[in-house]
């Protein structure tokens, strides 16, 4: 398969598939990158970056606030670029679940 070919069956992958491609291709070049993953009981079982607590709803507020990755990785200088693309990508195939645990955080 060629590399015009792969893009052309990428461009009609959904969201959700398109984020799941991007972690594995990521884990793949990183060499270790533990992806997004929900714990049932950690962080109330919402989506963090790998084997932290730190919540993808957050990472997205942050930069909501005008954070930049840069800024972020001073915030939390163990995240790598690979957590970070893995955020944003699980950010845009999940969307109302982000917006729901920004909400429900606002409330509290």
């Amino acid at each position: 398969m060629t590399i015009q070919e792969l893009e052309t069956q990428v461009l009609t992958l959904n969201l959700a598939d398109k984020a799941k491609l991007i972690s594995i291709l990521t884990q793949n070049l990183t060499n270790g990158s533990l992806g997004i993953k929900k714990t049932p009981g950690v962080c109330g079982g919402d989506a963090c970056v790998g084997n932290t607590r730190i919540q993808v709803w957050v990472l997205v507020g942050y930069r909501r606030l005008g954070c930049s990755d840069a800024e972020l990785f001073k915030c939390y200088p163990h995240l790598t670029a690979a957590d970070l693309v893995n955020a944003w990508a699980y950010a845009d195939a999940y969307p109302e679940e982000i917006e729901q645990a920004i909400k429900d955080n606002e409330e509290a």
